[in-house]
């Protein structure tokens, strides 16, 4: 049949036919189905059966946040089932399982997660997740390693490239959201008022330009591995014990750095809203410290295991063994990785200054901020995070990782006050 949005009133006639809901949730006749989506771009429903839950994620023809104006192709949610078939086969248990997809009608159905919330909700109530920075580094490396040509073949590689290199779409919302429209006026900016003296002096910062320019140039020319693309705050569901990553329909190639520094940028700026979100000043301290141990330990933890499967799966086109471990030259395969290393961290900091400033000045904001009740002082969080990305952005070569707990400290206590 032709494609066609679903509703809580039609999604039982049209979908109760599929085994793969009805052996999971039981029969149709017995569905409760409410529409949950609060996302920018897509319809979500819980459908509830006698037998449990389960979620179906459909894409709609158009960006939800903007309305018809702004079309967008369906075949999103085709690029999202693979990137989740991708990420499941390359670090298990931590994407939700796909129970079925139907290309025709750009729709998924996958596994109900329970009782995980949305890790940004847990962020605005200083909820802690121990096992977050585990979790999300190892999936990082897992995910980026296993995707790049340090594991596969050169045929395999670029098949997937080509696969992906179709998601220009979701792609060219990146390279214009997130690298280009914060930095000048453009249509789509929103900002709160009041944040005008602190914007101005951004945008005239030529060094700050022309960072944000050079990242850009590594994401659109660096298809170094599959990359998820929105790994921000609210593409993560939590529990104490569970990390789930969702939506990867931004998936394409892209820089090892990407995921990395998008994801860094959002705990930071968790980090800068804090202080809308506690009853006193200073009440919110140790959550500040776990957000910057988290900052931390993310990337401890990410560059720990991409040594392990460095040593380990280095089985692709890139630093073969027959140059380094098999010539009896371990030291030189260590010394390459030293260099990989640095490379993605100086990506990741650039990536994450820009990802800092589109979620306050560009067209899609982050609740950590936006629930701040008091305006005055959402203007002073977001001043400040404006600042520390740009600081990251413009010396992201010289940052080394106990440079950004001192410099987020630092500027949450210093600006603007």
């Amino acid at each position: 049949m032709d494609y066609a949005p679903l509703t809580p009133d039609t999604l039982a006639a049209r979908l109760g036919g599929l085994p793969a809901l009805t052996d999971r949730i039981g029969p149709s006749s017995g569905w409760q189905v409410a529409e949950v989506g609060d996302g920018n771009l897509n319809l979500v429903f819980i459908v509830t059966g006698s037998l449990g839950k389960i979620i179906v994620k459909q894409a709609l023809p158009y960006i939800r946040l903007v309305g018809d104006s702004w079309p967008l192709p369906l075949n999103r949610a085709f690029f999202e089932y693979h990137a989740l078939t991708r990420h499941a086969a390359r670090d298990p248990g931590r994407v939700p399982e796909v129970y079925h997809f139907d290309e025709g009608q750009a729709l998924i159905v996958m596994r109900y997660l329970s009782p995980h919330v949305i890790l940004r909700k847990s962020v605005v109530k200083g909820v802690q997740h121990p096992n977050l920075a585990r979790h999300m580094g190892v999936f990082l490396a897992r995910s980026l390693f296993r995707g790049s040509a340090l594991s596969l073949s050169g045929r395999v590689l670029r098949e997937d490239m080509a696969l992906f290199a179709a998601n220009h779409a979701l792609a060219d919302i990146s390279e214009n959201l997130v690298f280009s429209d914060p930095y000048f006026a453009a249509k789509l900016n929103r900002h709160t008022p009041g944040l005008e003296p602190f914007i101005a002096p951004l945008r005239a910062d030529r060094a700050l330009r022309i960072a944000a320019q050079e990242a850009k140039h590594a994401f659109v020319s660096k298809t170094e591995t599959l990359v998820h693309g929105d790994l921000h705050s609210g593409s993560l569901m939590v529990t104490a014990e569970d990390t789930q990553v969702i939506d990867p329909e931004f998936a394409i190639y892209g820089p090892f750095g990407f995921d990395v520094g998008m994801f860094m940028a959002n705990l930071l700026l968790a980090f800068f809203a804090q202080s809308g979100h506690e009853d006193t000043p200073g009440g919110r301290d140790g959550y500040r410290a776990y957000l910057l141990g988290q900052l931390t330990q993310v990337w401890q933890v990410f560059a720990g295991e991409i040594r392990v499967l460095w040593q380990a799966e280095r089985t692709g086109i890139l630093y073969e063994r027959s140059l380094f471990e098999d010539a009896g030259d371990k030291p030189g395969a260590d010394a390459a990785l030293v260099g990989v290393l640095r490379g993605i961290w100086v990506d990741a900091m650039g990536f994450c200054g820009v990802e800092m400033h589109r979620r306050i000045l560009g067209l899609a904001h982050v609740e950590d901020l936006e629930a701040m009740a008091d305006p005055a002082r959402r203007v002073l969080a977001e001043a400040r995070a404006l600042e520390a990305g740009r600081i990251i952005a413009t010396r992201r070569a010289s940052l080394s990782l106990a440079d950004l707990p001192a410099l987020a400290t630092d500027i949450d206590r210093s600006v603007a006050r």
